[in-house]
């Protein structure tokens, strides 16, 4: 796949560095895979979920760093992009008020 604007995970890891060390590894993981739908990314994480968002579409959510924070990205299976959204902490996450954001 391709990550779109990997800097930004970069900058995730140096602000957060609790999560520094999954960030990085999402990345290279991320990198060499080759998803075509869900089933594929759980296959890679488990804990994956698809979230409709208030746009209709749907944002790919990775749990990292132990489960304190939420990775958002849409993925573009067609064409093997993923784009980095936002990296939030699980509390904001569970206010769920990203996803009117989204």
């Amino acid at each position: 796949m391709r990550v779109v604007k990997p800097s930004r995970i970069r900058a995730m890891a140096q602000n957060y560095p609790l999560a520094a060390e999954s960030l990085m590894a999402w990345l290279k993981i991320v990198r060499v895979a080759d998803w075509k739908n869900l089933h594929q990314v759980r296959e890679t994480y488990p804990g994956a979920d698809g979230v409709v968002v208030g746009s209709g579409r749907v944002v790919t959510v990775f749990n990292i760093g132990g489960n304190k924070y939420r990775l958002l990205v849409a993925i573009h299976y067609q064409w093997s992009m993923v784009y980095v959204l936002r990296f939030i902490t699980h509390v904001e996450y569970d206010k769920n008020k990203w996803k009117a954001e989204l």
